[in-house]
């Protein structure tokens, strides 16, 4: 899995460098971070409706929730980019969080 997200990785980073009107990446990056967020919250709104279709859905509909489960993948990963951040980072923090109880990691988040 986590070599899909390296091989990402290195095209999203190419794709920023590119000219605008040559790259999907490159026009969201050339827009701002606003944009990249809008993206994200999109897909996320799109995700979430999917999934409700899913619950309940045939297999078509299994699938959309997998695709629109991609987009929100891709737009998140666009949004790390930009920010200069790594999807490492987010595996990393994933790994720490393995073996500890979700209620007490939440609570360790809690001011």
């Amino acid at each position: 899995m986590s070599d899909i997200l390296d091989r990402l990785h290195l095209v999203l980073e190419e794709r920023r460098r590119a000219e605008p009107q040559d790259s999907y990446v490159a026009a969201l990056h050339h827009k701002g971070l606003n944009k990249i967020l809008e993206k994200v919250g999109e897909e996320a709104t799109e995700t979430l409706l999917a999934a409700k279709d899913a619950e309940q859905g045939d297999e078509p509909a299994r699938q959309a929730l997998i695709a629109e489960t991609a987009d929100l993948w891709f737009h998140s990963l666009v949004m790390l980019s930009h920010l200069g951040l790594d999807h490492r980072m987010v595996l990393d923090e994933l790994a720490r969080r393995f073996g500890v109880s979700g209620h007490d990691e939440k609570a360790a988040r809690q001011p």
